[in-house]
C-alpha cells in the first residue's frame, strides 16, 4: 500500500480515538470547573503523562532533531534535552506545586490579583494569552514542517486539517479531553520513538555509520553541525544562556498551562511528583532519540544534507525542521507512518494544552470580569465559544514570517513577565501591588515597542540580545525598584510577624464568618476556602487577608506553600463556635457537609458523577470535601481517570457514630 494509504488508516483511527475521547468526557462535565480545571481531580499517572506530553510537542519534533544538525548533538541535548526537563519541569514541580494547588488559583493571573492587584491581573493576562496563542500556533506548524516533510502536502491545508480536528474534540470535553489525549499520545509516543530508533539500527547500523557518513566537512556529528556550536554566554538567539531562560524558566514558570496542571490534580503530591516523572522520561527516553534521529538525517539523505548546507540563516533554521519527516521518508511505510502518526498526536495533544491554558485565562481573568455574576453552570458554552475564537487567532499566527523556531521563541518572550512576577511574588514578600502592576506593564510595553521596529525593519534589538532577555532585565529591574519604593502589604511589613496579636475586632460579614468556619472545621487552604466559596480567588484572598491582619486567623508560614495555609486563633474561635449539637461531630474532624458526602458514598459507591448535585455541591466543592475525607483517612481514593471512592472502616465508625445528624 502507499505512503498515503497507510497513513490515511493511522489517521483515521487516531481521529476516531479523538472524537471518542471528545463524547466520553463531555459527559464528565457538569459546569465550567470541569471544564476548564477537570475538577481537581486528575490522578498523579495521567498528570505525569500529560505532563510529558506537553514535553514531547510538535516543537519537540522540529527542534530536537534539528538542532544536532546545526549544533551537534551533545549542544543540542544540554539546550534541549536538560535545560526544559530538568530547570524547567522538574524544578517547577519542586519549588512551586504544593504553592500552586493551595493558593487556590485557576490561572496565573488570577493568582497574579490574589497577590498584587486586579490591574497586575489584566496586563499579564493579555500577556499570557499572546503567548499562548503563540506557542499554540508554533506546535501546528512544527507538525505541518513533520507532515511537509514527508508527503510534500502543502502546509496550508495541514494545518487547517490539525485545526479542525483538535478543535472538535477540546469543543466537546474541554480539560478533560485534552488530558485524556495526553495520555494517549504520550503511550504513542514511548512505544513509537523506540520502534523508530532501533529501526534506523538495524537498517543503517549507528555510530559508524553517522561518523562515516556525516555531510559536512569539518564538523562531526556529535560535537558541533553545520553552524558550529552552541554560544554560551551570548545575549543573542540561539545560546545557552538564552535557553535557559527561555526554554527553563519563562515557557514553565511564566505559563498558564503549567498552572493548569498544577490547578486540576487531586493532591499536592501528584502535582510534585508528576512533573519529576515527566521530566525523567523526557531526559531518558524521549529526547534521546528525538536528537538521534536529527543527528541521521543528514546521513542517510545526501540531498537533504545539500538543502541544509545551502540555505543561510533563517532559511537554514526552517529547512532543519523538516529532519524528522525527511528520515521517515526513508523508512518502511508501516513504520514511517507511525512516525508521522506520534508527530501529529504530539502536536494534537501539546496544541490543545496550550489552547486550554489561553482558553481558561480569557474565560476567568476577562470574561468573568465583565460578567462575575454568571453560575459555574451557565459558563460551559461561553467557555466553548471563547475557545473556539482563540482558536481561529491561533490559525491565523499560523502564517507568521520566520517558521516555527522564530514563532516559539517570539511566543515565549511575551512569558517573561509573569515568570518574574511567580518567582519575586513567591519568595519576596516585600514585592509591591506597585512594582508588579507597573514592571509588568511597561516591560510589555517595551516588548511590543521592540517588535514592532523589528517587523517594520526599522531597527532590530535581536542583534544584540534576544527579546526574551530584554524583557527579564526590564521587569526585574523595574519590580525591585519600585517595590522598594512603595509600600508593600501588611505581610511585606518588616515588623509584621505571623504570631502576633491585635486588639482590633471586626464587624464580621457572613462570608467572613463562613471562612472562619471553613478553616475551624479543617478546611485550611486556601484553595478549599475559595472552592468552597465558589468565588475567584481574589475574593476569598480579600476575606483571608482582613481576617489575617486582625488576628482571627494566622498564616502556617509567610514563605512557600505555607503562605496558603492556615490555622484559627482564639480570637476566631470565639467569633465562630461550634454548636452544640455539631462538638462531637467537629472533634472528630467532620462538618455537616463531610457527613452527608460520606453517607452518600457508603450508599451508592459507583454513582460519584451523580453525588455532588445530589448534595448540592459543584465539582469543586465537591473535590475539597472528598479531599479532606481522604486526609481523615474516613475514604479511600482510586481510580486512573475518574476518581473511584471507598468507605473505609474508620469511615463506617463514623457514620454509625453520628447516624442520628443524618
Amino acid at each position: 500500500m502507499s505512503t498515503q494509504v497507510v497513513f490515511g488508516i493511522f489517521f483515521g483511527v487516531f481521529a476516531v480515538v479523538l472524537l471518542w475521547i471528545g463524547w466520553i468526557t463531555k459527559k464528565w462535565i457538569s459546569d465550567a470547573s470541569d471544564y476548564i480545571l477537570a475538577g481537581r481531580e486528575v490522578s498523579l499517572l495521567v498528570n505525569a503523562a500529560g505532563v510529558s506530553a506537553i514535553g514531547f510537542a510538535a516543537t519537540s519534533i522540529a527542534f530536537n532533531p534539528a538542532m544536532p544538525i546545526l549544533y551537534g548533538f551533545w549542544d543540542s541535548m544540554v539546550i534541549l534535552g536538560w535545560i526544559y526537563p530538568i530547570l524547567g519541569l522538574v524544578l517547577y514541580g519542586i519549588l512551586f506545586s504544593s504553592y500552586v494547588r493551595r493558593c487556590g488559583a485557576q490561572t496565573l493571573p488570577e493568582w497574579l490579583a490574589m497577590r498584587f492587584s486586579p490591574g497586575t491581573r489584566t496586563v499579564i493576562t493579555i500577556a499570557t494569552i499572546v503567548g499562548l496563542v503563540g506557542i499554540l500556533a508554533n506546535n501546528i506548524v512544527s507538525m505541518a514542517m513533520a507532515v511537509v516533510g514527508y508527503t510534500g502536502y502543502p502546509p496550508v491545508y495541514v494545518i487547517s486539517a490539525l485545526f479542525l480536528l483538535f478543535l472538535i474534540f477540546t469543543y466537546m470535553g474541554g480539560l478533560w479531553a485534552v488530558t485524556l489525549t495526553d495520555f494517549v499520545q504520550m503511550v504513542i509516543g514511548l512505544v513509537v520513538l523506540p520502534v523508530l530508533f532501533f529501526t534506523l539500527l538495524s537498517k543503517f547500523g549507528f555510530i559508524d555509520f553517522i561518523n562515516s557518513n556525516f555531510p559536512y566537512e569539518g564538523f562531526d556529528a556529535w560535537s558541533a553541525g553545520v553552524n558550529g556550536n552552541v554560544p554560551i554566554l551570548s545575549f543573542r538567539y540561539p545560546s545557552f544562556l538564552t535557553f535557559v531562560f527561555l526554554f527553563g524558566m519563562f515557557l514553565v514558570w511564566g505559563n498558564n498551562y503549567y498552572w493548569l496542571r498544577i490547578a486540576s490534580v487531586r493532591s499536592e503530591r501528584a502535582a510534585r511528583w508528576s512533573y519529576v516523572i515527566a521530566g525523567i522520561l523526557l531526559v531518558l527516553i524521549f529526547y534521546p532519540i528525538l536528537g538521534i534521529i536529527g543527528v541521521y538525517s543528514t546521513s542517510v539523505s545526501p540531498a537533504y544534507a545539500a538543502k541544509v548546507q545551502e540555505s543561510v540563516g533563517l532559511a537554514r533554521f526552517i529547512e532543519s525542521t523538516k529532519a524528522y519527516g525527511v528520515v521517515l521518508a526513508g523508512l518502511p511505510v508501516w513504520i514511517a507512518s507511525l512516525g508521522l502518526l506520534a508527530a501529529l498526536a504530539a502536536s494534537v495533544s501539546t496544541s490543545t494544552t496550550a489552547h486550554m491554558g489561553a482558553t481558561a485565562t480569557a474565560v476567568r481573568d476577562i470574561y468573568l470580569k465583565i460578567r462575575p455574576k454568571t453560575p459555574p453552570d451557565k459558563m460551559v458554552f461561553p467557555s466553548r465559544i471563547i475557545m473556539l475564537i482563540i482558536g481561529l487567532l491561533s490559525w491565523l499566527l499560523c502564517f507568521y514570517p520566520g517558521g516555527p523556531i522564530l514563532l516559539f521563541a517570539f511566543a515565549v518572550a511575551w512569558l517573561g513577565p509573569p515568570s518574574v512576577l511567580i518567582m519575586l511574588g513567591i519568595i519576596w514578600r516585600r514585592t509591591t501591588a506597585a512594582g508588579a502592576f507597573w514592571g509588568g506593564l511597561i516591560a510589555i510595553i517595551v516588548l511590543t515597542i521592540l517588535k514592532f521596529l523589528s517587523i517594520a525593519r526599522i531597527w532590530n534589538i535581536e542583534q544584540y540580545a534576544h527579546l526574551g532577555i530584554v524583557g527579564l532585565v526590564v521587569t526585574i529591574f523595574l519590580v525591585v525598584v519600585l517595590s522598594l519604593l512603595t509600600k508593600p502589604k501588611y505581610y511585606g511589613a518588616k515588623d509584621w510577624s505571623r504570631d502576633g496579636t491585635s486588639d482590633r475586632f471586626l464587624d464580621l460579614t457572613d462570608d467572613d464568618k463562613r471562612v472562619l468556619r471553613f478553616i475551624r472545621d479543617g478546611y485550611n487552604t486556601m484553595a478549599e476556602i475559595t472552592d468552597l466559596l465558589k468565588v475567584d480567588s481574589s475574593v476569598s484572598n480579600g476575606i483571608v487577608e482582613k481576617l489575617d491582619e486582625a488576628r482571627y486567623i494566622r498564616r502556617m508560614g509567610l514563605a512557600r506553600s505555607a503562605f496558603y495555609t492556615f490555622e484559627i486563633t482564639d480570637k476566631g474561635r470565639d467569633a465562630v463556635p461550634v454548636a452544640e449539637n455539631l462538638k462531637e461531630l467537629a472533634a472528630d474532624g467532620l462538618d455537616m457537609a463531610k457527613l452527608n458526602a460520606l453517607n452518600e458514598i457508603s450508599r451508592a459507591p459507583g454513582e460519584i458523577l451523580a453525588i455532588p448535585a445530589k448534595i448540592g455541591m459543584n465539582s469543586l466543592e465537591f473535590s475539597t470535601v472528598i479531599a479532606s475525607l481522604v486526609r481523615a483517612e474516613y475514604l479511600k481514593e482510586g481510580g486512573l481517570w475518574k476518581r473511584t471512592l471507598s468507605v473505609t472502616d474508620g469511615g463506617v465508625d463514623m457514620l454509625e457514630k453520628h447516624a442520628g445528624l443524618l
